[in-house]
């Protein structure tokens, strides 16, 4: 389990995904394997990403955030309605340098 973002670190991916578009929707099912599976290539390709949550979707937004860090090591940076902006390290090749500090 990766450690928590520091304010600082948090404040500099909300700034980065601000132009981003949801790349993952979430529907009535919720988390299925498949949803899964979307995110992990998407946040493996991109490091940081934005995730929909339909009207549909029987879970909130929050305990979609903590199952998805549980299950897939992801961060969230920030959770607006029902939008995620995740996020995680790539393991060999980080596109995203951190900030360091609070």
């Amino acid at each position: 389990m990766a450690t928590s973002l520091t304010g600082k670190q948090s404040r500099h991916l909300r700034a980065l995904a601000h132009s981003l578009k949801p790349v993952v929707q979430i529907g009535k099912n919720a988390l299925g394997d498949g949803v899964q599976e979307q995110i992990e290539a998407q946040i493996l390709s991109h490091e940081l990403i934005k995730v929909r949550i339909g009207s549909e979707c029987p879970v909130d937004a929050r305990t979609i955030a903590t199952e998805l860090e549980a299950t897939l090591g992801t961060q969230t940076a920030q959770i607006i309605g029902k939008t995620l902006v995740l996020y995680r390290r790539h393991p060999q090749k980080p596109k995203i340098e951190l900030p360091k500090g609070r």
